[in-house]
């Protein structure tokens, strides 16, 4: 029987989505870890591990980062004060890296996509990464790769297990 994989786990934290779908779209060039401005009931709709990725994308506007299109269903026990489920949300960097990451990304063809919603410390933080978009002949490099090397790990096992039967 197969041993399931577990997700990485960012430093301290319990991860409530990730966004597997980017790694393969995009270079991941370099992460940032971000604080996001949340209102109550969105902070108890991730606790229930409630979010979605899928679209999520951020932009830098006036001096300040904010994630578009994050997915965080409205909370069930909250009734008049519940939020818009993709409503704009501001993330919390300090002025340099906000400064580096703007030259970055109007600099080239480099775009910021979030890769994982955790909580560290009781608190929501976003792994943001600064990615280059991947041609279709890399995508399906990258899916050769990983095939062969999957291919050669598997061989391996069946030879030793061969050896000591």
């Amino acid at each position: 029987m197969a041993k399931k994989k577990k997700k990485k786990s960012p430093p301290g934290g319990e991860i409530i989505a990730s966004n597997r779908r980017a790694r393969h779209d995009y270079n991941i060039l370099d992460t940032y870890e971000c604080g996001i401005v949340l209102v109550g009931p969105e902070i108890k709709s991730l606790r229930a591990g409630r979010a979605s990725l899928a679209e999520a994308f951020a932009t830098i506007d006036e001096g300040e980062v904010w994630l578009r299109q994050l997915h965080i269903p409205e909370y069930a026990m909250a009734s008049w004060t519940n939020h818009s489920p993709r409503r704009t949300r501001k993330l919390l960097l300090h002025r340099r890296e906000i400064d580096s990451l703007y030259g970055k990304v109007r600099d080239g063809n480099r775009t910021l996509v979030p890769l994982s919603l955790y909580l560290k410390n009781g608190r929501v933080k976003v792994e943001l990464g600064l990615a280059q978009g991947k041609q279709d002949y890399d995508k399906r490099n990258a899916i050769k790769r990983r095939t062969e090397e999957r291919e050669v790990v598997k061989e391996l096992g069946r030879r030793i297990k061969g050896m000591s039967g």
